[in-house]
């Protein structure tokens, strides 16, 4: 397990004073990356073959919003592992130790080089710690668009600001594009991702949503292929 404790700042909340959903995804973000640090024989491995660790699914819950000032813990572990694909939960908890957040994510290890898949040998997997999984909601990783028109948006050309040291949009980015696209009024308590293809710099993105009552799903597609999907829900409110 990894934590990281930090504080909401100014320019982490909206303007009710309120820890943005972004910053949250970023908070969380950062922890499972930094992660790697607590495991060295698995950092190792990747440095070594010029692997990566890369998202293709997230689904995170709000239970609550914290505000501005709040002292927050973010918590990662890793609670499986098959093949090439890695599992793991990030959670951000308040300074009394109940959660506002809870994530669930799918990895995938890639090679740099060639782009495929890349298995975690037996030995490194067993030096790794592994935790029980947090007690949340786990829905399907494959987000089931439904039959409502898909609405066309303005496009999005990628800033620089959007890329990562893996030299593509970062993963939080995609949300923040996303929750830009969301109508009026429409506040997200979850979402689910579905990370389909990395995003070059300089490219120009082409978004459309679909709203329904209790859900809006947003499309990212370059060149008309599909890069992210993503499903924001709402439910009662936090």
């Amino acid at each position: 397990m990894y934590s990281i404790t930090q504080i909401v700042t100014p320019s982490r909340t909206d303007e009710h004073g309120r820890l943005k959903l972004f910053s949250a995804v970023q908070m969380m973000q950062d922890c499972s990356e930094m992660w790697k640090e607590s495991e060295g024989g698995y950092d190792h491995f990747l440095r070594e073959n010029g692997a990566a660790q890369l998202l293709s699914f997230r689904q995170v819950d709000v239970v609550r919003v914290p505000r501005l000032g709040e002292v927050l813990t973010c918590r990662t572990s890793v609670y499986g592992m098959q093949g090439a694909f890695g599992y793991r939960n990030t959670a951000i908890y308040d300074a009394q130790g109940q959660p506002c957040y809870l994530c669930w994510c799918i990895g995938a290890f890639v090679s740099a080089e060639s782009g495929r898949l890349l298995r975690i040998p037996q030995t490194v997997a067993e030096q790794m710690h592994f935790e029980p999984q947090l007690e949340m909601e786990y829905r399907p990783r494959k987000i089931a668009l439904p039959g409502g028109p898909a609405i066309p948006m303005q496009a999005i050309a990628v800033q620089r600001n959007d890329i990562d040291y893996n030299r593509h949009v970062n993963n939080a980015h995609y949300i923040r594009m996303g929750l830009e696209l969301l109508p009026a009024g429409f506040e997200p308590t979850g979402l689910r991702v579905e990370y389909k293809r990395p995003v070059a710099p300089g490219a120009v993105i082409e978004p459309s949503i679909i709203v329904e009552p209790e859900a809006v799903y947003v499309q990212l597609c370059v060149a008309g292929s599909l890069c992210c999907l993503i499903e924001f829900t709402r439910g009662d409110g936090v």
